[in-house]
C-alpha cells in the first residue's frame, strides 16, 4: 500500500494539517499559538488547576509547560496565584484579557472543522467521528495492542514526546477544539 494511502499516515498528516491551519488562524486572529489556546481552553474548564495538573491534563511535561505559562503570564493572558493547600505549588488562571477569547478560539475551531469537514454530511461526519473514538479506544488501552509484547516493537515509539505528540494530535482531530 503506497505510504499516503496508509491509516497512520493519514490520521498523522490530517492532525498535522489541522494543527498547522488551526495555528495559523490563531496566530493571525487572536495571537496566541494553538498549544496557548490549547492551554487557555483547558484553563477556562478547570479554572485555578495548579500547573502540574495543567500539564498532566495537557499530556505534556511540566518544563515545557513553565515555559508556555512564563511567556503567556509575561503578555497579561494568564495568572499565577499560589496555591493555598500547597506552598510549592502555583495555580494559573486566565485573566479579564483572555476571558473574551475563550468564545473566539471555539469560534475559529468550529470553523476549522467546518472547513475539514467539507463535503461530508452529518451522518459521514457523525460516522467518522465514531470511527476514530472506537480506534482511539482500542489503542489507548494496553491490553489491545498485543503487538508491543514482542522484543523489536517493546521499545515503543522513537521518543516519550513522539508517542505524546501523536496523542495530542489524535485529540486536537477528534475534538477539534483547544480543550
Amino acid at each position: 500500500m503506497p505510504v499516503d494511502h496508509s491509516f497512520a499516515y493519514l490520521v498523522n498528516d490530517v492532525a498535522r494539517l489541522f494543527v498547522a491551519r488551526f495555528n495559523e488562524h490563531t496566530l493571525s486572529v487572536i495571537g496566541l499559538t494553538g498549544a496557548q489556546c490549547q492551554i487557555v481552553g483547558c484553563l477556562a474548564g478547570h479554572e485555578g488547576i495548579n500547573q502540574a495538573g495543567l500539564a498532566e491534563l495537557l499530556d505534556i511535561k511540566p518544563m515545557t509547560l513553565v515555559r508556555q505559562i512564563d511567556r503567556m503570564e509575561e503578555d497579561g493572558w494568564v495568572q499565577r496565584r499560589p496555591d493555598p493547600g500547597d506552598r510549592r505549588a502555583r495555580q494559573v488562571q486566565l485573566t479579564d484579557k483572555t476571558r473574551p477569547v475563550v468564545a473566539r478560539i471555539r469560534q475559529l475551531s468550529s470553523e476549522l472543522r467546518r472547513e475539514a469537514f467539507a463535503g461530508l454530511s452529518e451522518a459521514e461526519e457523525r460516522i467518522l467521528l465514531s470511527l476514530l473514538r472506537r480506534v482511539h479506544g482500542n489503542l489507548a488501552e494496553p491490553a489491545a495492542l498485543p503487538l508491543l509484547a514482542t522484543p523489536s516493537l517493546a521499545a515503543g515509539p522513537a521518543s516519550r514526546d513522539d508517542a505524546r505528540g501523536a496523542r495530542a494530535g489524535a485529540r486536537w482531530l477528534a475534538a477539534g477544539d483547544c480543550q
